[in-house]
């Protein structure tokens, strides 16, 4: 029964890379895309002796030629990252036993994009999505002010690290589109930069604001990212009643040859987000962490402040034994009132396997903590195990959100 329930629930994935249509090239989708994400490109290095540079020269078909023959055909593809083109691509109901690359690109290239999204949110289970749309960006802001037709599936999440962590160039952006700012951050600047941050709110329609954010990150300290968090951005949070959600722990460019794929992990404090629950206890905040050795900390955190909503296993806690581990956990200390997971995707086709493998680690959760009620004499019915299953993927987010679709 939980199986079945599991299967047919539909999911809000709250936190993506992915984009509606409407961005154009920014909507990432297709084998060579696949073949090329960031973190099987990182594993290609790790075995392949080809020079950085002569990688990076090549055509993204090449590159996927390349990650093809080195991690699907010359070895196993144990990996997850591997396993999940696998999964797409049998889920899609394309042959894996052939191994033919050229066969999965022709069946590719028979697809346009709008079906194509329809395709991967029916195979997927999905309901909606939330993108990650920043208006530093030179490609996705023109979309925005032209009021392109947003495909109503996805919905906007308001990202800015740009903002937060290299003020001295966002301060110059701004003053560029107008607004009055400058570097010392006066009172005057503050509210240029909650009018910045309220505006776009409004144009995007979104549902949060995000920021992902490094393992030394605290609060309060003395950078300027501190006082836009106080000053700005809670304050403007607190208007339109959305989260403030913050990713805390990514060590950007620890080897930067490998571009996109050069980023590592780092514990850090999970300290800086409990005083900001206790301080601002009027605001949401949403978080998740990247390094494991935060996970039972940060669920702690969650037991205290119900202005918190824990998410996700993110990045490199994407894998199996850790979304096992974690999810079991949480739900030990929170029980149903978190968001287990969401998929980061960056690459359409990747929600697939994603929510494929994550629901089946949920659904083995929830399996056992039933198991356990039952020998406690607690039998759960049909309908509660119906009502867990969307507050799990999908109605936690909602409901703190305070709105429904």
């Amino acid at each position: 029964m939980v199986d079945t329930i599991l299967n047919s629930s539909q999911i809000t994935d709250i936190h993506t890379h992915l984009f509606s249509p409407a961005f154009g090239e920014l909507l990432l989708w297709g084998i060579d895309e696949v073949l090329t994400y960031h973190y099987l490109v990182a594993e290609y290095f790790r075995v392949s002796d080809m020079p950085y540079e002569q990688f990076w020269a090549m055509t993204k078909q090449q590159q996927a030629d390349a990650i093809w023959q080195t991690l699907f055909i010359r070895q196993s593809p144990l990996s997850e990252a591997c396993r999940g083109v696998v999964t797409v691509l049998n889920s899609l109901g394309l042959d894996v036993s052939k191994r033919d690359l050229q066969e999965y690109r022709a069946w590719y290239a028979e697809q346009d994009v709008e079906s194509f999204v329809d395709t991967v949110f029916k195979v997927a289970g999905l309901k909606s999505v939330v993108m990650t749309n920043d208006p530093f960006d030179p490609t996705e802001r023109p979309v925005w002010e032209r009021n392109a037709a947003i495909d109503p599936r996805f919905h906007a999440a308001l990202r800015i690290d740009p903002l937060l962590n290299d003020w001295p160039n966002a301060c110059e952006k701004l003053k560029g589109w107008g607004y009055a700012a400058d570097a010392a951050l006066s009172e005057k600047t503050q509210k240029e930069v909650r009018r910045f941050l309220s505006g776009w709110i409004t144009r995007m329609k979104a549902l949060y604001m995000a920021v992902s954010l490094p393992p030394d990150f605290a609060f309060p300290e003395d950078l300027p990212r501190a006082k836009l968090i106080e000053h700005c951005v809670l304050p403007v949070a607190r208007e339109h009643n959305l989260p403030f959600a913050m990713m805390v722990g990514v060590k950007r460019q620890v080897n930067p040859t490998l571009k996109l794929a050069g980023d590592g992990v780092d514990k850090a404090d999970v300290g800086a987000l409990e005083r900001l629950c206790a301080q601002f206890p009027r605001n949401k905040f949403m978080a998740t962490f990247l390094s494991r050795e935060n996970q039972h900390t940060l669920s702690v955190t969650a037991r205290k402040f119900r202005n918190l909503m824990i998410f996700g296993c993110w990045w490199f806690l994407n894998d199996p034994s850790f979304i096992r581990e974690i999810t079991r956990m949480r739900m030990e200390l929170l029980g149903p009132s978190f968001i287990p997971q969401h998929s980061d995707a960056r690459v359409l086709d990747q929600v697939i396997y994603k929510w494929t493998h994550s629901r089946a680690l949920i659904k083995e959760v929830l399996i056992e903590k039933y198991g356990d009620l039952a020998a406690s004499g607690w039998q759960v019915t049909q309908e509660e195990i119906q009502r867990d299953a969307e507050m799990l993927l999908g109605g936690n987010f909602w409901d703190f959100l305070e709105r429904r679709l």
